[in-house]
């Protein structure tokens, strides 16, 4: 039908997916319909843009029908944005506005537990997500106890019932997996909610978001502490290997015994030394290898000893010789004599006497007593 072809359709983005070949799907809706789309890869190349989940594009193309399934799409060969889509002006403000707090900052991330005893699940409690989950932990991580907190994974009461589980499981666990199978952007909608991406940040343990395929990015892959491709991705995250686990005990035990075996030797080697030197033979090596060195000390200090008197001997007579200078005796010995008080005191001048005085004069063989006939004069 030409009245078909070429027309041109306003709406937003969801569901797009990008074939290995090159070609688009994806459905473009407003808020009472929606259609499903087709751009071919020549078409696509033409473009200019790269199409997101979430823009809002005026497209233009050629309604298909399948009479055999009884549908229809549009076949489009152009599309220019229109604007932003109300789903992705929503996701832009939400992360904007928590990025500019901080919560989505890498210093605010914490690790992840090496060996969690309890670890939380938060996810839908029908369908294989959690079956995959609790499946993983178990073969790898058996003596881990798993704690299932089920809530809404999509639709309006989903935030809130999501909030709710995490809040019920937060205080039993060591760790947290915040889980949901692949869809739609509507269907992942309920992750992007800033309540649930506050929850998350505040969280007592640490969360990991394993929301959608690896190409699904949500608001609270963002807050989270780590991030998972895959729900299974996420179960390997916080579990060690219980495999792994026993080959690094066994490597440690077989470390510990030949870090004993060798101590062991060294001991044994200590002892034979000793009982080798506490015997009779090794006794009599430790006598003569003293007796050697004592002998040899003797030399040493009877060669010493003479020569330090004798150096000790020269050094005195050297003083007793500068004393013998200095000594009022060897003044004595050259004719001089000395004039002293009865009391000791020396008289050093002819003034400091009187007539009728008693002085004692000392020469070097002796002392004579006189008495001054008259006074002090002086020359």
């Amino acid at each position: 039908n030409p009245l078909l072809d070429r027309i041109l359709v306003r709406g937003e983005v969801s569901n797009l997916q990008t074939a290995p070949a090159g070609h688009v799907f994806f459905t473009l809706k407003d808020a009472t319909a929606q259609v499903s789309c087709t751009l071919f890869r020549e078409d696509a190349e033409l473009l200019g843009f790269d199409l997101e989940d979430g823009m809002d594009v005026v497209v233009s193309g050629d309604v298909d029908v399948f009479p055999r399934k009884g549908t229809v799409q549009l076949l489009v060969r152009a599309a220019t944005p229109a604007g932003v889509g109300a789903f992705w002006a929503a996701y832009q403000r939400t992360r904007k506005k928590l990025a500019a707090e901080g919560l989505f900052d890498a210093a605010r991330k914490r690790s992840l537990p090496s060996f969690p005893r309890r670890i939380g699940v938060v996810t839908s409690e029908t369908g294989a997500v959690v079956h995959d989950i609790v499946t993983i932990l178990r073969r790898r991580y058996p003596v881990a106890h798993v704690i299932v907190a089920p809530a809404l994974v999509q639709g309006p009461g989903a935030p809130a019932s999501l909030r709710q589980a995490l809040a019920v499981v937060a205080d039993r666990v060591d760790v947290v997996i915040l889980a949901r199978g692949g869809g739609s952007l509507e269907d992942l909608w309920c992750f992007n909610d800033e309540g649930l991406a506050r929850a998350v940040a505040s969280c007592r343990v640490p969360v990991v978001s394993a929301i959608g395929h690896e190409t699904d990015v949500t608001i609270v892959d963002f807050v989270a502490d780590v991030r998972a491709a895959t729900p299974s991705a996420a179960a390997e995250l916080v579990s060690p290997s219980s495999i792994e686990l026993t080959a690094q005990l066994n490597e440690a035990a077989r470390l510990l015994a030949q870090a004993i075996r060798e101590i062991v030797v060294a001991a044994r080697e200590r002892v034979k030394g000793l009982r080798e030197r506490m015997s009779p033979r090794g006794l009599r090596r430790s006598v003569d290898a003293n007796r050697e060195t004592l002998e040899r000390m003797h030399e040493a200090l009877s060669a010493l000893c003479p020569r330090e008197i004798l150096r000790h001997q020269e050094r005195l007579a050297a003083v007793g010789r500068r004393l013998d200078l200095l000594s009022p005796l060897a003044t004595l010995q050259r004719g001089y004599a000395i004039t002293e008080r009865e009391d000791g005191h020396v008289v050093a001048r002819a003034t400091e006497v009187e007539k009728g005085d008693a002085l004692a004069v000392r020469f070097q063989d002796g002392r004579i007593h006189v008495r001054v006939n008259s006074g002090g004069e002086t020359t």
